[in-house]
């Protein structure tokens, strides 16, 4: 880790050191998850719900990301009024649990979504599935992996598999979508491009089908939050995919102050097949 005038820089061999400790986070907040009843607690000011679950999983990722590196800014979504931003250097963003409503609905396909960010870039991601006892982790650069969610690292570690996306196939190829926020430009994309199954998903799960290769893209062509995709985002392209805007440019992730939107993006296991 270096400093600058814009803060301190995490470069990929410092990312590398950080998966175990962020790992041990992820899963201690998806175990703080599993113990709480799926009851809705308040609507947020924008009308999203929060449980005591989000609370207590932001508690345990936030308060043990400024233990583990307390000149690292965290942007997390329960708490992002105090985001002052804009991040230039590094810091991580997180989404204590994506899929609220899937959660409240008794879904199991919500996740723990923690992210590393360097200049604007998603470096490293790790995403738990609490209720299908999954996690996957990756640095960009250096791979990525699925394994057996647990307290115990060396559980986690024997169950490691290595994962990457696969190439488009020839025949019917398959979008994640959302199961709660499918908007009109997302579905017109899809109809446009004939031989789609759609496998609806909640929360970044959709990303880490599309990085073990059991999905071929997911597009998300409204707005949605820096937090709910940054993790997702890291792994994917950890494991060989490409998340960009609908004209293939990159997106940026933290440079605009209060500002943590993005207007729309496609994840594609195939990085060939985005546009030029």
């Amino acid at each position: 880790m270096s400093g600058s005038a814009n803060g301190f820089v995490i470069d990929r061999a410092a990312a590398e050191t950080l998966l175990e400790p962020l790992t041990d986070l992820v899963a201690r907040a998806s175990m703080a998850i599993l113990d709480v009843k799926r009851i809705k607690t308040v609507d947020k000011p924008d009308g999203s719900p929060v449980t005591q679950a989000d609370l207590a999983a932001d508690a345990i990722i936030v308060d043990g990301l400024k233990a583990l590196l307390p000149n690292i800014p965290v942007v997390s979504e329960e708490r992002v009024d105090r985001a002052t931003g804009p991040y230039l250097a590094s810091f991580f963003i997180v989404d204590p649990l994506d899929g609220t409503r899937e959660f409240i609905a008794g879904h199991n396909d919500y996740t723990v979504n923690v992210a590393l960010v360097t200049a604007g870039r998603p470096l490293l991601g790790v995403i738990a599935a609490p209720a299908l006892g999954l996690i996957w982790r990756g640095v960009v650069g250096s791979g990525a992996v699925r394994m057996k969610l647990s307290l115990d690292p060396s559980e986690r570690s024997a169950s490691q598999t290595p994962i990457g996306v696969r190439r488009w196939p020839d025949g019917p190829w398959i979008a994640a979508v959302s199961r709660s926020h499918l908007d009109s430009r997302t579905d017109a994309f899809i109809r446009q491009h004939a031989g789609a199954t759609r496998l609806p998903i909640g929360s970044a799960l959709k990303f880490c089908r599309v990085a073990e290769g059991t999905a071929d893209i997911y597009p998300r062509l409204s707005a949605i939050s820096e937090w709910d995709i940054a993790a997702g985002h890291a792994i994917l392209e950890a494991a060989g995919g490409l998340v960009a805007d609908s004209r293939g440019q990159p997106l940026r992730f933290g440079e605009r102050k209060g500002d943590f939107s993005v207007t729309e993006f496609i994840a594609w296991g195939d990085a060939s097949k985005a546009a030029p």
